[in-house]
């Protein structure tokens, strides 16, 4: 039991506490930027990236991946914080919560092995570019010194670790934030800091129920926006978790991870956050700085709160330009180059869903919408692929009197019109024989193209005999094969 704790929390402490200080950092102005976007006060979001970093910590099923408020959530809540207010927006997060721990138990997260690796490309892809769009509004209509400062920054990031020594024992993105918040403290320059962002909570959270009806029809207000959020953050938590599992070549609980976000999300509504998931730019900030287990997630959750309530006159110091620098760091490090580079090597299928997926995220900006379109267009494409490989063939056993069909492959949906076009129905013939041995009937579909062939046949005055029928592919055919059945036939074949 010490060994298992041991190498959970203690056996990276150094990498880890220096990682979660700059995830920390990093966190409070986009915890700020969000609660913007979702039209609350900024403190919902500090609080929500609080409460869900620390309790993740505990209950989350991947080590180093880093939990908090998003922006794809706020998003979210826009239209329920306008219309109802914010103890709607609490009430909605208690409930998504919920569902997520439902749907940790039916193991919902076993889904994901439906998402391909194209499909996950392109997510990550299309995160990397959002990463950087969401920093343009700090590089537009600026001075030069905002251009100086965030050069100067990845400047430090890239080039520090080449230092002897110390370059590997520091975090990069923490020696820029320090050092650039020095020089703009030093020097008085007037570009944004975090402080410019809005007011920091003065105050530690305290225990809030929302002040809602408990009646149907909170439920069915809240419901619509629970699911969405549910989905939403199972998602990109889900996806989030599978990119730290490459990055760090260890394997994550998905489904502990899918009952630990929604212990997380309750948790943050009963201080007054709003609804988060895991954040791929943090969660590879850092595993970059040097976090591995789950004590990098804990410092970054204490360090935040105790940042913005105890030094918020220092953190309100902090150049937005350093954060940029930092988060420019993050999109260039997401992005997949070699995916550019495999547009050649891969087929043009798998090139398609990679990029419907950058683009349909890109332009919608809603992650869900993006991997449900590469998933779809992903399963598209293998049905095709599958649907064509069936192999029809026939011989003469008697000329003009029997014939044997050889089906081999795969007969379902995409593939039913390709087996019913393959027989000669005006041929005369006293039999036929379809043998089935190299044959698999997957869906109902089959089964009737199936019936539809028996019956022309038999409409013809020839005797069909089935050979070969392998135990599963009898089974749905014994149980929805209609032409045996002369009623069920005349329906089946339009009454004519």
């Amino acid at each position: 039991m010490y060994e298992k704790f041991k190498l959970s929390w203690l056996s990276n402490l150094k990498g880890d506490t220096l990682s979660g200080l700059v995830v920390a950092l990093a966190l409070i102005p986009e915890a700020i930027a969000f609660s913007i976007i979702a039209g609350v006060d900024p403190k919902v979001g500090l609080y929500a990236s609080f409460a869900i970093c620390v309790i993740i910590a505990f209950t989350g099923g991947r080590s180093g991946m880093v939990s908090a408020a998003t922006g794809a959530m706020a998003l979210l809540m826009i239209t329920l914080v306008k219309e109802h207010g914010l103890e709607y927006l609490l009430a909605a997060t208690l409930l998504t919560g919920v569902l997520q721990i439902i749907a940790g138990y039916l193991r919902l997260a076993d889904l994901m092995r439906f998402v391909s690796r194209s499909v996950v490309t392109g997510f990550v892809n299309a995160l990397a570019i959002l990463i950087f769009m969401a920093q343009l509004p700090e590089l537009t209509g600026v001075t030069w010194h905002v251009y100086a400062m965030t050069l100067a920054g990845l400047a430090i990031i890239y080039g520090f670790p080449y230092l002897p020594v110390v370059g590997r024992a520091i975090p990069s993105p923490l020696v820029c934030i320090v050092v650039l918040t020095a020089v703009y403290m030093l020097t008085g320059m007037e570009i944004r800091s975090v402080g410019d962002m809005g007011d920091l909570p003065d105050t530690l959270p305290v225990f809030l129920w929302p002040d809602v009806p408990l009646n149907l029809e909170t439920l069915m207000i809240i419901l619509p926006y629970s699911v969405m959020l549910a989905v939403v953050g199972l998602l990109e938590s889900m996806m989030t978790a599978t990119i730290v599992d490459d990055l760090t070549d260890t394997k994550s609980d998905k489904n502990r991870e899918c009952k630990g976000q929604g212990i997380a999300n309750i948790g943050s509504g009963l201080i007054g956050g709003m609804a988060g998931c895991a954040m791929i730019g943090q969660s590879v900030i850092n595993i970059k700085s040097g976090g591995r287990r789950r004590t990098s997630t804990l410092i970054a959750g204490i360090a935040l709160l105790l940042m913005v309530v105890f030094l918020a006159d220092w953190v309100s110091q902090i150049p937005m330009a350093a954060l940029v620098a930092v988060m420019i760091m993050v999109s260039i490090g997401t992005f997949s180059w070699e995916s550019i580079r495999d547009l050649k090597k891969h087929p043009m299928s798998t090139n398609l869903v990679m990029l419907a997926t950058v683009a349909v995220t890109v332009g919608t900006h809603n992650l869900a919408i993006g991997v449900f379109v590469g998933v779809l267009l992903a399963a598209m494409n293998f049905a095709n692929k599958v649907g064509n490989i069936l192999y029809i063939g026939s011989k003469e056993i008697q000329p003009g009197v029997e014939r044997e069909y050889e089906i081999v492959g795969q007969v379902f949906f995409a593939s039913s019109e390709t087996f019913t076009a393959a027989f000669d129905f005006k041929e005369s013939l006293d039999k036929v024989t379809i043998n089935l041995t190299r044959a698999h009937f997957w869906d109902i579909t089959a089964v009737q193209a199936l019936d539809r062939v028996v019956i022309k046949f038999r409409r013809e005055g020839t005797e069909v005999e089935m050979i070969g029928l392998n135990e599963a592919s009898a089974t749905i055919v014994d149980r929805y094969a209609v032409h045996d059945d002369p009623e069920a036939v005349e329906k089946l074949m339009g009454g004519h």
